[in-house]
C-alpha cells in the first residue's frame, strides 16, 4: 500500500505507492465560524481519497464579553493549528440574514477564523455556503441533514457531535475538490 517516506512541518507527507510513484498527501482544516459554536474538521487528502483526522467545534459561553469569546476562538484555533499542522483552511463564508446584530456577531467570529490561520501562515480560502452544498451533496440548495448524510458518507468514522462539526468537515471538502480542480487546470496549462 502506502509507507511514510517523509513528513514535513505543515502538514505535507509525501507516500511511495506500491507502483513506486510518490504522491503527495496534505491535510486541510475546514472552518464553520460561529460566534457560540466554531465547527472545525481536519482531512487528509491523499489523491482522490478523503481521510478525517478529527473533528470537534469551539464553544464559548454567551454570558461573557464578545471580546473574551473572541479570544477563546482564536486561542482553540491556535492550539488546533499546533497540534495537527494543517498545510492550508478553508473557512464558510458569511450569509446575510434579518438580525444586523447576529450578523456582525457572525462577522466577528469569521475575522477570527481568517485571521487565525494567517498569523500561522497557513493559507486560508473562503467559499460560499452554496459551493459547499454543491460540492459535497451536489445542490446548493441541500439542507443540513443532507450534508451530514453526505459527510458520513464520505468520511467514514467522522465523530459529528455537532452539525457545526459537519459544516466544517464539509468545508474541507469542498476545498479538496477545488483544490484538486485548480492543481489539474495548472498541470494543463503548463503541459500545453
Amino acid at each position: 500500500m502506502f509507507r511514510l517516506r517523509r513528513q514535513s512541518e505543515r502538514g505535507l507527507s509525501t507516500y511511495r505507492s506500491s507502483g513506486g510513484h510518490d504522491s503527495p498527501m496534505i491535510r486541510l482544516l475546514g472552518i464553520d465560524p460561529g460566534l457560540r459554536f466554531t465547527g472545525w474538521g481536519l482531512i487528509d487528502v491523499d489523491g482522490n481519497r478523503l481521510i478525517h483526522v478529527a473533528d470537534g467545534v469551539i464553544a464559548t459561553d454567551n454570558t461573557i464579553a464578545v471580546p473574551a469569546r473572541l479570544k477563546i476562538l482564536h486561542d482553540g484555533l491556535m492550539a488546533l493549528l499546533a497540534r495537527h499542522c494543517p498545510a492550508e483552511a478553508a473557512v464558510e463564508e458569511t450569509y446575510v440574514n434579518r438580525n444586523g446584530a447576529a450578523t456582525l456577531k457572525l462577522g466577528y467570529a469569521r475575522g477570527v477564523a481568517l485571521l487565525t490561520p494567517a498569523l500561522a501562515n497557513v493559507p486560508v480560502t473562503e467559499y460560499a455556503a452554496k459551493t459547499v452544498k454543491m460540492a459535497v451533496v451536489g445542490t446548493g440548495g441541500a439542507d443540513k441533514d443532507q450534508v451530514v448524510m453526505m459527510v458520513r458518507r464520505l468520511l467514514p468514522g467522522a465523530t459529528l457531535r455537532k452539525a457545526d462539526a459537519a459544516d466544517a468537515l464539509a468545508v474541507a471538502i469542498c476545498h479538496a475538490h477545488h483544490r484538486a480542480s485548480r492543481l489539474a487546470w495548472s498541470k494543463a496549462a503548463v503541459g500545453a
